[in-house]
């Protein structure tokens, strides 16, 4: 299966200062144009004492509904690279408001362009990202005398495989199910049935994009939230 672009997890900020101009980038999760339009116009009426407020906005699960807007600023200045920076990172279901105020000095073309794309750049370092996955979930009923050997058994493979596992279920028998990615049903269908001699069949079911969070990882030498770019 094709992979996914990833998402972000919760609403993240990112400060930058460029010749005494600061540009605030707000990065938040949303599904729906109405969503992402409630998000511009809330940092509007918050910020209402900026010059500009620029936009740009990726949705969709494939990420094919895409948008920006340069709010005032000279054309393709900044809504352009700010979007460009969201396609190139692969993300999607996220809005991207960058706000500017003024510091006196013109930047010219070619530094808005730097300084907006840098801004959301930041903020995507900062964010924690969210991958979107091909999951295919598999149950197993044990009977409770084996049930605890086998869920200690899954929990370890579950981390060993970047499988997810889910709450059991208990009635006559224990119903353990984890989330596992398509390619390894089969190893999982197999290291069950070599725990249990057999006793225990592992059962295939459907097939559902996941969101499962991101190992974090150090992608900035920043700290985050603040940044400031060299004239």
């Amino acid at each position: 299966m094709d992979a996914l672009p990833a998402t972000i997890a919760a609403p993240v900020e990112y400060r930058l200062e460029v010749k005494r101009s600061v540009f605030l980038a707000h990065l938040a999760p949303a599904v729906s144009v109405d969503e992402a339009d409630a998000v511009v116009a809330a940092r509007r009426k918050e910020h209402w004492d900026a010059r500009h407020h620029c936009t740009a906005l990726i949705l969709g699960p494939h990420a094919d509904r895409q948008r920006s807007n340069d709010d005032g600023e000279p054309a393709g200045t900044a809504g352009a690279p700010m979007l460009e920076v969201l396609r190139h990172r692969e993300v999607t279901d996220v809005v991207a408001v960058v706000t500017r105020w003024f510091g006196g000095t013109l930047l010219g073309a070619g530094g808005l362009v730097r300084a907006y794309g840098s801004a959301v750049s930041g903020a995507l370092d900062a964010a924690t990202w969210v991958d979107r996955v091909h999951l295919t979930r598999v149950t197993a009923d044990a009977p409770h005398a084996e049930a605890g050997r086998v869920l200690a058994y899954l929990h370890t493979w579950a981390d060993t495989h970047r499988a997810v596992l889910d709450e059991p279920e208990y009635g006559s028998v224990a119903r353990l199910s984890l989330r596992v990615p398509p390619e390894l049903v089969a190893t999982l269908r197999a290291d069950i049935a070599a725990l249990t001699g057999g006793a225990v069949r592992a059962v295939e079911g459907e097939t559902v994009v996941f969101d499962r969070p991101r190992a974090q990882e150090h992608v900035s030498g920043m700290p985050a939230g603040c940044g400031t770019m060299a004239p």
